[in-house]
This record gives structure tokens, C-alpha cells and sequence, in this order.
């Protein structure tokens, strides 16, 4: 099959490419670099079954024609992480409604398949545990930018399903939960790398707020194989899944779980959400997948635990260090 992945530069999507082109396929790229890297794909440049364009999904022209000449979408381009939602509102609201539509807009002329990258911030500030596709969700108010990123992809998920109901495109929804792994960067205010590097370095372990919120992460390649099992079968269209891990820790009890991993010696430092983020920030207490629908539906069943994920990250941390290090020494000689 020959696949479309938007964002393929990011950390999902490289990895998705990966495992895709190791699964015989075709896989074309498209991804403007604004939170991708090209670091993620430069190893799959070489592959013969691999193209990628340095271009915005804005681009209609080129999207046409890559839509057009694919079997499947993945829309994986969108605004990630707290700190740039907080930081770019208007680019992270527009990105992702109006490249939603975009894509669902001229996948619907040719019936192409789709499957349309949620996020479990859709959920809001719900408390009730654990997180069902059919559950309310409860957002918090307008004047809090946070909300804005959680309405846009709630927005996304009922286009995507109207273009199902309306227009029979054949297309899933899946809401990611806490994803991490190797490649996943800090940058953003993804909390696993950003500890994983403060404790490699020794450095204090930064935690926002009381660190009693709790999170479950779940593991790249788990996540991976969930999507990748989503997509073949008439089931799962005009579907929501949730996929991540059900191992549920504390942001305190994570951060102590990587200082023993990595025997650091770095301490905690709790920093108030005002001055990580501003005056009137909010954040979700606790954030719990129910999995068992993608399990009913696809088999679903994630096998790494968290301890797995922060040696597969601090393995890549150090992995990284050592070849920049390896390439300054080189420029120098």
C-alpha cells in the first residue's frame, strides 16, 4: 500500500514510517518542520519505497496530488505539546481545524481511507475514570488557552465523523494517550525526555504544580502497533479508539522511577504552573485510558511498561550525546 503520513517528520510519524516501509509498503511524507525534525528520517532518505516533501499541509496543490496518488492517510500534523499550545494559540487552533479540513476535504473526493490523530485532552476536565470513548466532555472556559487546543481537536473528531456520516468516507479516529519513546523530544514540554536528560545530566528534576497529577505512558512501538491494526476491516470506520497504556504513576512517583533507572543523582524542584505556564493555567489531576474498545475491535494490548520506556529513553539520550559529541570531535580534527 502506498501511504500518506502528515507530520511524518514528528515522533509518531517517523516512527510510523519506519514500521511501514519495514512492512513492505510505500510511504510518502509531507511535514512543514515546525515541531518535526528532519533528524527522525534522515536514516529512511535512502529507502527506495520512501519520498517526503518540506512543505505545509497548506499547500493545496501539492496536497491534491499526494492525496491523490496514496492508499491511505494518516493526519498525524498538528500543534503538540503544553508549552507551544500555550505560547502559539492562533497557529495551534488553526493548524488544526483548518488542516483537518483540508485533508478530510480532498480525501472525501477520491474515498480515500483516513485515520485522524486525536488526543485524550479531548476529555478535558472530566473525572470520570477511566476515560470511555462515549464519555461527556467537559471543557473548561474559553479565556483559558489551554481548553482552545482540547475544542479544536474535539472540533476535528466531529468533522471527521460528519464526512463518515455524510459522505461514507471511511475514516477512524484515534485519541493518543501520554506516547513516548525514543526520538520524543523535551522541546515542547513532553515530560519524559525532559526528565530522562535532567537526570542523565544531573540536573534538578523539574516538576510542575504539586507533581500529584498522574499520567499512564504509553510506549511508541505499543502505540504503533494499535494504529497500524486499526486500519484494514469496515469495523473501526466512523469509529473513536482510545490507545495508550494503562500503567498509571504519579508525575512526583515518575520523576523518582527515572532517578532510579538512571542511578542520578539529581533532586525534584517543584515549579508553579503560573510560572511555567502563566496566571490561570490549568491541567487534568489524572489522565486514564479505557482501552478495552480497541481491544474488542483490534486486539489492542499494550506489552511495555514504563520502566521499559525510560531505559528505551535514556538509551537514546545517551546514544544521541555520544554521536554529537563523536561529530563535534570530527569538525574539530
Amino acid at each position: 500500500m502506498r501511504y500518506l503520513i502528515t507530520g511524518g517528520a514528528g515522533f509518531i510519524g517517523s516512527h510510523l514510517s519506519e514500521r511501514l516501509l519495514n512492512m513492505d509498503n510505500e510511504v510518502v511524507v509531507i511535514d512543514d518542520l515546525s515541531t518535526g525534525s528532519m533528524s527522525n528520517i534522515v536514516h529512511l532518505k535512502p529507502h527506495p519505497r520512501f519520498e517526503y516533501h518540506l512543505d505545509t499541509i497548506f499547500n493545496h496543490h501539492l496536497m491534491r496530488e499526494l492525496v491523490d496518488n496514496c492508499d491511505i492517510i494518516v493526519h498525524l500534523a498538528a500543534a503538540v505539546g503544553v508549552k507551544k499550545i500555550v505560547e502559539q494559540p492562533v497557529q495551534t487552533i488553526e493548524t488544526n481545524v483548518r488542516g483537518t479540513e483540508l485533508v478530510l476535504e480532498l480525501a472525501a473526493k477520491k474515498n480515500k481511507r483516513v485515520i485522524i490523530a486525536s488526543t485524550s485532552e479531548v476529555y478535558g476536565k472530566s473525572t470520570k475514570f477511566p476515560f470511555n470513548e462515549n464519555d461527556d466532555l467537559v471543557m473548561g472556559p474559553t479565556h483559558n488557552c489551554r481548553w482552545g487546543y482540547a475544542c479544536s481537536k474535539a472540533i476535528d473528531e466531529f468533522l471527521a465523523l460528519a464526512y463518515f456520516r455524510e459522505k461514507q468516507l471511511p475514516v477512524t479516529i484515534l485519541r493518543f494517550f501520554n506516547t513516548t519513546g525514543p526520538r520524543q523530544t523535551g522541546r515542547y514540554g513532553m515530560v519524559v525526555p525532559t526528565f530522562v536528560r535532567q537526570a542523565l545530566t544531573g540536573k534538578p528534576i523539574t516538576v510542575y504544580g504539586t507533581g500529584d497529577q498522574s499520567r499512564c505512558f504509553g510506549h511508541i512501538d505499543d502505540v504503533i502497533d494499535g494504529l497500524i491494526d486499526a486500519i484494514p476491516g469496515k469495523r473501526t470506520h466512523g469509529q473513536i479508539f482510545n490507545l495508550g497504556s494503562t500503567e498509571e504513576i504519579s508525575i512526583n512517583g515518575l520523576a523518582k522511577r527515572i532517578i532510579e533507572i538512571t542511578n542520578s543523582k539529581s533532586s525534584i524542584v517543584h515549579i508553579p504552573y503560573a510560572e511555567a505556564y502563566g496566571e490561570g493555567f490549568e491541567d487534568m489531576d489524572r489522565r486514564v485510558p479505557d482501552i478495552s474498545k480497541a481491544g474488542e475491535f483490534f486486539g489492542f494490548k499494550p506489552t511495555r511498561s514504563l520502566d521499559n520506556i525510560i531505559r528505551s529513553v535514556a538509551d537514546f539520550t545517551q546514544l544521541r550525546k555520544q554521536s554529537s559529541a563523536e561529530y563535534a570531535q570530527l569538525g574539530a580534527a
